[in-house]
């Protein structure tokens, strides 16, 4: 397994699994209803680079985003016979990530490591060896901000805007995956999105005072 591997380049650490056991089949449900298991090479092939994502945005540290979305899939593999269609599958992964990155992010602390940095969850991902030197700067320069923006909004909200503004889940999807009240998710949304909006006004306002 291969450090450092980003979202754009899937990693082959759970391609190796046979996933010839986890076949689409049609299940019933709890009152007879029928759905169709997806197969775990799809949702792998479809859905890596949101686990992949989520996980970082979870607060796992950049070195250990392929192990946590190694240990994701792993769980996926041994629970999808059991899925019950009962939510969508992106919402479904959520719940799987965040459990694990929670996971990540105790032993991280235990080991007193630190999580967040320019060159970090989101910064790290921005660099490009086909941009010049100045635009990868300025690339790093916003993640850090924007970094740094999220990180002051409160825990509860910042994961609901996340799941919304970048992930582009509905609110419904958002409610079930972290189990929240549907009111209270719209609710957090738009506390969040006006927070945002003030700091990256505040933020721009003193640029402007900078020069």
């Amino acid at each position: 397994m291969t450090e450092g591997a980003t979202a754009g380049h899937k990693s082959d650490v759970v391609l190796t699994m046979d996933s010839s056991d986890v076949s689409s089949e049609i299940d019933s449900g709890a009152e007879g209803a029928l759905h169709v298991v997806p197969q775990f090479r799809e949702i792998y092939d479809q859905h890596f680079e949101f686990v992949y994502r989520g996980a970082r945005r979870l607060g796992v540290h950049p070195r250990s985003l392929d192990d946590a979305a190694q240990d994701v899939f792993l769980v996926v593999h041994r629970k999808l016979a059991n899925f019950e269609g009962r939510s969508s599958i992106k919402t479904w992964l959520y719940g799987i990530t965040r459990r694990v990155a929670k996971d990540y992010r105790r032993r991280a602390l235990r080991k007193e490591k630190g999580l967040v940095s320019a060159d970090g969850p989101i910064g790290s991902q921005l660099t490009s060896t086909q941009n010049s030197p100045d635009e990868n700067a300025a690339r790093k320069q916003a993640a850090a901000t924007l970094e740094a923006i999220l990180e002051n909004l409160d825990e509860s909200r910042r994961e609901v805007f996340v799941l919304a503004e970048m992930e582009q889940m509905t609110a419904p999807e958002i409610a079930e995956a972290l189990s929240l009240n549907l009111n209270t998710t719209y609710s957090r949304l738009r506390t969040a999105r006006a927070e945002f909006e003030k700091a990256v006004a505040r933020h721009l306002a003193a640029l402007e005072g900078s020069r």
